[in-house]
């Protein structure tokens, strides 16, 4: 068995040990399991049985699909964080982890505790054997504890689903995997069990679609949304006419390029996302949902307000710190900065 990667963040180690996954593909047979994967990705067609369904499927998937996977969640869960700054998970259970991409997100934001306290529990759940049998392979080599002690666990992902209580519950691009009735209870499940539940669905309308659902069931369950949006009420984007999300920046594997026919280095991974609390949070006041638009002397933001609007604002050179602040932020970023810049 190989020995963890050391001292590597969980960003740096899942990369490295992708690249040796990589390394051992038979192309020709990775380029056809992947191909089959992305049409299942882009259908909209729900299952009954497991996408992932064999070891080549797996690797195949983990090699091309889990580092956009892993940069979405690690997305996501970071807003989340800067929204509960105080809070950290008692225990993380990923409902339809596969290969664990959201549990080493979860390891990013909240490290093993410096003191030598014991890691917090993790447990992946996912009905494909192959997935968790990868999944437990690259936990074996992660550089922390609690990703090294994860309990990798089959089960059925629908209206039968049992979820223990834990601090945090992820759901990652698993509801369009599922009928609506299966989408409904697997949510309620989550909402059920944990303090804190973030869902991360494909940046398109349809994933937008899932998330709108799985925010309304959160809200109704009594929690409180943390990120991205603003404010637990209704979403104010008309219905049909546009949809929220977001991108993290993606590093091209060397199958990325082949299978795509792809030159450059990076890609951006879509997604939409919704996480909310049991407990009150300090959302942003406003979120950045559209890449801003840079002139001359001003920046054009694109906001969702915690007025329960969605508005343009212009900052302008003369405003200064906001200005300079202003070029800096990103598609996604809360606005203002959690931090008002020094005059």
């Amino acid at each position: 068995m190989h020995a963890p990667l050391s001292p590597q963040a969980p960003a740096e180690a899942l990369r490295a040990t992708l690249a040796e996954l990589v390394d051992g593909l038979p192309p020709r047979q990775a380029a056809q399991a992947t191909a089959r994967l992305i049409a299942n990705y882009r259908g909209a067609t729900p299952t009954d049985a497991p996408v992932l369904r064999d070891r080549s499927d797996v690797v195949a998937y983990a090699a091309y699909r889990m580092p956009a996977t892993f940069e979405a969640d690690r997305a996501a869960l970071g807003a989340l964080a800067d929204a509960v700054p105080q809070w950290t998970p008692s225990g993380h259970t990923d409902i339809g982890g596969g290969t664990g991409a959201a549990v080493w997100a979860a390891a990013d934001i909240w490290p093993d505790p410096a003191d030598g306290a014991a890691p917090r529990p993790v447990t992946v759940l996912d009905w494909a054997e192959p997935a968790l049998a990868l999944g437990r392979e690259l936990a074996a080599r992660a550089p922390s504890a609690a990703l090294r002690d994860a309990r990798w666990r089959r089960a059925r992902i629908d209206a039968a689903l049992d979820v223990p209580p834990t601090g945090l519950v992820t759901v990652s691009y698993v509801l369009g995997e599922l009928t609506p009735a299966d989408r409904a209870a697997v949510v309620d499940a989550a909402a059920g069990a944990a303090e804190v539940v973030a869902v991360v669905e494909p940046g398109t309308p349809d994933g937008y679609r899932r998330i709108i659902e799985a925010r309304d069931r959160l809200v109704a369950a009594g929690f409180h949304v943390a990120a991205p949006c603003p404010h637990s009420a209704a979403c104010p984007i008309e219905e049909g006419t546009d949809w929220c999300h977001f991108a993290a920046r993606v590093s091209r594997s060397s199958l990325h390029r082949q299978v795509k026919g792809a030159s450059l280095a990076w890609e951006d991974e879509k997604f939409s996302y919704v996480a909310a609390t049991r407990f009150r949070p300090a959302p942003a006041t406003a979120r950045v949902v559209r890449r801003p638009q840079t002139r001359k002397g001003q920046v054009l933001l694109d906001l969702c307000r915690d007025t329960e609007e969605l508005s343009r604002e212009t900052v302008t050179k003369r405003q200064g710190p906001l200005y300079r602040a202003a070029r800096d932020t990103a598609w996604g970023d809360p606005w203002p900065p959690r931090e008002d810049p020094a005059p």
